[in-house]
């Protein structure tokens, strides 16, 4: 029997995609929003594709902000930024 592999939605471009494929931005209880690489971490997360232009786009419709339920200050998106660079080299 076949294990089915759950899907996460980007929030920028709204493809779906397996966690494996998929980037995960959290929220942690203690309040700073970082790059999940492990995926186990707790708090709240969103899911991005490794791509800046979905980072890009998650950030002009405001999809992180949804998805985290909190307003997120422009130098977390800058922060966001810089590391999603150093994970897509």
């Amino acid at each position: 029997m076949n294990k089915k592999i759950p899907q996460r939605q980007c929030v920028g471009c709204g493809k779906m995609g397996s966690k494996k494929e998929m980037m995960r931005v959290l929220k942690t209880p203690e309040g700073p929003i970082t790059l999940d690489k492990t995926g186990k971490k707790n708090g709240r997360g969103a899911y991005l594709c490794i791509d800046c232009e979905c980072l890009n786009k998650a950030i002009r419709n405001k999809g992180l902000e949804r998805s985290l339920k909190m307003s997120i200050p422009v130098a977390v998106y800058e922060t966001l930024k810089e590391e999603f660079k150093q994970d897509a080299e």
